[in-house]
Formats: C-alpha cells, structure tokens, sequence
C-alpha cells in the first residue's frame, strides 16, 4: 500500500523503507467522511519522511500527506525541538528560519495542492495534538537516524580496515 507514493526528491527518505512492518502498523491516517473545514471527504495518509544524511541531527519530520491513496495533499514540515535548539543547530535565530524549522509549516520546496493550507490546519488540530503520536514520531526518528548513522558508521569502518599480508616463512 505504502510504496505506491511517489516520493518528492529531497534527502528525506520514508520511515517505511527501513522499517516497513511498523510503518504498515503505525502510519497515521485520517478518515473523512463528509467534507470538513475545506477538505473533501476520503483518507488522508500522513507517511513520515526523514532525513537520510548521516550526522545529521535536525529532529524533524516531513509528513508526505496523500489523499485517498493517491494525489499528493501536502508536504509539512514538523520540528519538535525549542526555538533554542534550531537557532544553535542553524546558527542562525532569524524568527522565520526558527519557525520554518520548528513546523508544522507546508515545505516551500515541495509539491503542494490547493488543499495543503486546510491539511495543515487537520495536522495541527487533530495529529499533533495526540502527544503518544508526537512521541512516537520522536521513537521514529531515532530509529530512523539509528540505522542511517550506524550504516555510515559501518562504510567508515569498512573503508579502513587494512589486512596485513600473511608471512610465510
């Protein structure tokens, strides 16, 4: 179900790529059964997108929002961190590079319908307001920046291992 998406090109990669089963089980999504605060009537997938560049540590999430299984509604970007923690991850406290970064905002660099303005208001109403969900974003993300970190740390590691020629005397 999941991998029918088409992604948007960024470096962030869906938290069901390296963990289908629980994307399958934990993935959010919204039923609308009659047109709601501008919204049409059908599913809303909110698939979680994170970054794949290792080291990096922006404890964010994008959330690929698709409607009914196939037209993209959204891409917002959620930060769960203080103000604090952008400005020094940054290095810059501008308010709007802050609050760009701290989210739930829809990504300016993504694809976005006519419906992403009401997605995000659904978003910060109902998903964010959930604070097992917002924490099981955080569980995920860790997950998620386990594996990426500990493959990049495995390249490394294989990049200098050295064999000694054996002597035979």
């Amino acid at each position: 179900m999941l991998k029918s998406i088409k992604e948007p090109k960024m470096p962030y990669v869906p938290f069901y790529e390296y963990f289908p089963e629980i994307a399958e089980q934990e993935t959010r999504t919204i039923t609308l059964l009659k047109k709601t605060s501008g919204l049409p009537a059908g599913e809303y997938a909110f698939t979680e997108m994170y970054c794949n560049e290792k080291g990096c540590d922006c404890r964010r999430v994008f959330f690929y929002v698709v409607f009914s299984r196939k037209k993209v509604a959204a891409v917002i970007a959620y930060g769960w961190e203080s103000p604090e923690f952008y400005a020094e991850w940054m290095g810059d406290d501008s308010p709007d590079v802050i609050e760009e970064l701290k989210g739930p905002s829809l990504n300016m660099a993504s694809p976005q319908s006519n419906l992403a303005p009401a997605v995000l208001e659904l978003l910060k109403e109902t998903v964010l307001t959930d604070a097992d969900y917002v924490e099981r974003i955080e569980r995920h993300y860790r997950m998620f920046r386990d594996k990426i970190d500990s493959k990049a740390r495995l390249r490394r590691r294989k990049g200098k291992i050295k064999f000694k020629k054996k002597q035979v005397r």
